[in-house]
């Protein structure tokens, strides 16, 4: 599932091309990744303009001109293409839909702007959704009104942290770093590589984990969605940038997707075990699990 680094990665890539561009007209392949009827939905977007565009977790928040909000949520394989004469931009789910001609069999919704550009929502397995919300239905939007803070916000701290988590001590440490109502936009990559940075097993319990490991922690999340966000996410194949430009931040993971090989750390074997219904990648020798901090 595309994590918050992915969705940052779209937000900056789409927010230096289609801020200001006004919907002509939007053709919805699949009815049901809309919660309004296909007539409602395009008739509120047409002649709507982007005003800005931002992120909520892994949400992606785009307010219109006409006092309207889409919500777009990628879940497991979704997509965003923007194309134009020159610029071919594409995040999220990596497959080979972003070099591919649009739309195609995944295409689930395609935005037409009055220049004659276009965004793309592809959805190979079709949970991803797009939500139109009025100012009143998106300020009681539970979905948004129950997300965790913001890892990568000013007032995300050491503090916040541990008051975040203690909400469950008696919790597997990944099973909390998971839950969006914790914090929002951690994701498995991310998780295994912050844990893996602190030298914390994911099965730690949360109430025994020490203040030492637990400020290493806080300081690996923060540099890992950071170092991410500068690779581009975590696509690991396909990922264009707004000048065309492919790059990934698992070229540079020190766990995922790396069992049976040497840890950079240590030179001990990765392996891949199962947490909090999850496939996890540790290393069992720098992350040893510790029963009592």
């Amino acid at each position: 599932m595309p994590e918050l680094p992915e969705v940052e990665t779209i937000r900056l890539g789409l927010n230096k091309i289609v801020t200001g561009k006004v919907i002509k007209r939007v053709i919805i392949y699949w009815p049901k990744t809309f919660n309004y009827p296909t007539k409602y939905i395009q008739e509120k977007l047409s002649k709507s303009r982007l005003l800005s565009l931002n992120r909520r977790g892994k949400l992606l928040i785009i307010e219109l001109s006409n006092k309207y909000y889409l919500l777009i949520h990628l879940k497991m394989t979704g997509q965003i293409i923007y194309k134009d004469q020159k610029i071919r931009f594409g995040a999220g789910h990596p497959n080979d839909s972003f070099m591919s001609k649009m739309p195609d069999k995944t295409t689930r919704v395609e935005i037409l702007f009055e220049d004659g550009s276009r965004i793309y929502f592809n959805d190979q397995r079709k949970f991803g959704w797009i939500k139109l919300l009025n100012r009143t239905e998106y300020a009681n939007f539970s979905f948004l009104n129950n997300l965790g803070p913001e890892p990568l916000s000013k007032e995300f701290n050491l503090e916040q942290l541990k008051g975040r988590i203690n909400i469950r001590p008696n919790s597997m440490i990944k099973a909390v770093l998971l839950d969006q109502k914790i914090i929002a936009g951690l994701g498995n990559i991310y998780v295994d590589e912050s844990l893996w940075m602190a030298k914390i097993h994911p099965k730690t319990l949360v109430k025994n984990i020490s203040k030492s490991k637990l400020k290493k922690l806080y300081e690996s999340i923060v540099s890992i969605l950071n170092f991410s966000i500068m690779q581009g996410g975590a696509s690991d194949r396909n990922y264009l940038d707004v000048n065309g430009q492919k790059g990934s931040f698992t070229k540079f993971a020190q766990v995922y997707k790396r069992k049976d090989q040497p840890c950079t750390r240590c030179g001990h074997k990765i392996i891949k075990i199962r947490v909090a219904g999850r496939g996890t990648h540790i290393c069992p020798d720098c992350q040893k699990l510790i029963f009592r901090a």
